[in-house]
């Protein structure tokens, strides 16, 4: 018999959803009347299979409001509500980048005053073993201090402190994303499996596992978090004692560091893990659209990225039961450890990312292809992501800034001329803006070999050259894992990387 309550999201200092129905749910017993009492106004449905759901109408925005549920002789408040906007921040470890690790996030914890920012942090379990439900009932909503939005991620709040600023409401961010993940490890079996391509993520993880009895599995994934945090931990003192040690020479005194660990039903990393756990625990909450910043785990098939991230958010979309839902991108930045050879598979990553922003609808991009660091995958400077994303949102959702404020140039056509390929762009009637010497153009030949290229500015397109090349068939830029950004709009957006002719390659 299912105990009567609300869903773990609703709490508390909650945010909710401004000028669109909201969808309060829980479960219960079957057959019960559930009543919900908001605004001097009663609700009430019967629950069925165990779940019950009621829609408040639209309401604007506000703050100070309570909640009651009501079955039988079970009653349960929710005080200090705020109605404004709410937003889902998913994705892996730099979207999950603490706001008191981050560049400024110290300062901004001590002197950040009412920002109008809210913020609920998921329940951070891949399994759903006895304790999953008990940690689950201790998420809540919380307000900004100095102790509560230490965790909290970076970008989220940089993003909403922007929205709020701008939109004179409270801003609700739900955070839900785990370093080092993929992104099927947030989308559904079925959304998997339903794609040949895509079902070879899961046929390789599963392989590995599927004969091995579930209690084997747990007991060894056990074993390796015991390994790996005591491993850890040993690792990021000798880091602090040596901070440019090489990886190798750290394997070396430690041994090989096992991340990710076994293929497990406890991994975090398993398809379709997080989606469960995570995820769909949130879904329907209502909500104004997704901040995605993630990719960099999924270097090793760039190739699949743009189906793979189309997919999610169809996924995500359908669980939220609304197709128009605003998704926000995040296009990598530029990054490359020292030890590594340059393969372009972020740069591949990158431009799958923008054929996705795109070919889908209600989607934007934040271009922080400037915003990298050498040797560091997780840059501290995220207040420009944040604001970035922050941008995206108030041109095309709230129509409080023009499109030329929201992006930087962008590829848009080319044409072969004078020996070389004159490129133009959206977004760059104003002109560009050099902030470095280096060019990071190429062109390429009648054969497809490409040659570092100069370039000059011509109002609003480029021109791109070499005496290399007399016979040009296709340009790049930035195209690079990592590499300076030297080419901005004269709004301080960059240009972003791109390429004339995609490849399979």
């Amino acid at each position: 018999m299912a105990v009567f309550k609300a869903a773990a999201i609703f709490s508390d200092n909650m945010v909710l959803q401004r000028e669109k129905n909201i969808c309060v749910f829980g479960q219960g017993e079957n057959n019960k009347i559930v009543q919900i009492t908001f605004c001097g106004k009663t609700y009430d449905t019967k629950v069925k299979d165990e779940k019950w759901s009621v829609l408040i109408p639209p309401m604007k925005a506000g703050t100070g409001y309570d909640l009651i549920l009501s079955c039988e002789m079970q009653t349960k408040q929710f005080k200090n509500i705020a109605i404004g906007e709410v937003w889902l921040a998913g994705g892996q470890s730099n979207m999950e980048y603490e706001l008191q690790n981050c560049t400024g996030g110290q300062d901004m914890l001590e002197n950040d005053q009412n920002p109008n920012v809210r913020y609920f942090y998921s329940n951070k379990m891949a399994y759903m073993d006895e304790t999953f439900y008990e940690k689950e009932e201790e998420t809540c909503w919380t307000e900004f201090s100095k102790e509560n939005a230490k965790q909290w991620s970076a970008v989220g709040y940089l993003c909403a402190k922007k929205m709020a600023k701008e939109l004179n409401v409270v801003v609700g961010i739900i955070g839900c994303n785990w370093g080092g993940t993929s992104a099927t490890c947030w989308i559904g079996q079925k959304a998997i499996q339903e794609d040949a391509q895509l079902n070879t993520y899961w046929d390789e993880y599963y392989k590995e596992s599927e004969k091995k009895p579930v209690e084997q599995q747990i007991r060894e994934y056990k074993e390796y978090e015991i390994y790996h945090a005591k491993w850890d931990k040993k690792c990021t003192k000798l880091y602090e004692e040596n901070p440019d040690i090489e990886w190798e020479e750290v394997q070396n005194i430690l041994g090989q560091c096992q991340w990710p660990g076994p293929k497990s039903c406890m991994s975090p990393f398993r398809p379709s893990g997080l989606y469960n756990t995570m995820l769909s625990r949130l879904a329907p909450y209502t909500l104004r659209g997704f901040l995605y910043y993630q990719g960099e785990e999924d270097d090793k098939k760039p190739h699949m990225y743009q189906k793979l991230l189309t997919r999610l958010i169809k996924q995500w979309r359908e669980d939220w039961e609304d197709q128009t839902l605003p998704f926000l991108i995040v296009q990598l930045p530029m990054h490359r450890y020292k030890q590594d050879q340059d393969l372009k598979n972020w740069c591949l990553i990158r431009e799958a990312q923008m054929n996705t922003y795109q070919t889908v609808k209600n989607t934007g991009i934040a271009v922080i292809l400037d915003c990298g660091e050498f040797n560091e995958i997780h840059p501290k400077n995220k207040k420009p992501v944040g604001e970035r994303l922050a941008l995206q949102a108030l041109y095309h959702v709230y129509d409080k800034k023009k499109e030329k404020e929201a992006y930087g140039p962008i590829y848009l056509s080319y044409e072969i001329k004078d020996k070389g390929i004159e490129v133009s762009f959206d977004y760059s009637q104003d002109g560009f803006e050099v902030k470095s010497e280096a060019s990071e153009f190429e062109i390429a030949d009648e054969n497809g070999i490409y040659y570092p290229a100069e370039y000059e500015i011509k109002d609003s397109k480029i021109f791109v050259f070499s005496d290399q090349v007399k016979n040009p068939s296709a340009v790049r830029y930035c195209w690079t894992n990592y590499g300076e950004v030297p080419i901005f709009g004269k709004n301080t957006l960059p240009l972003a990387p791109f390429r004339t002719i995609q490849k399979n390659e």
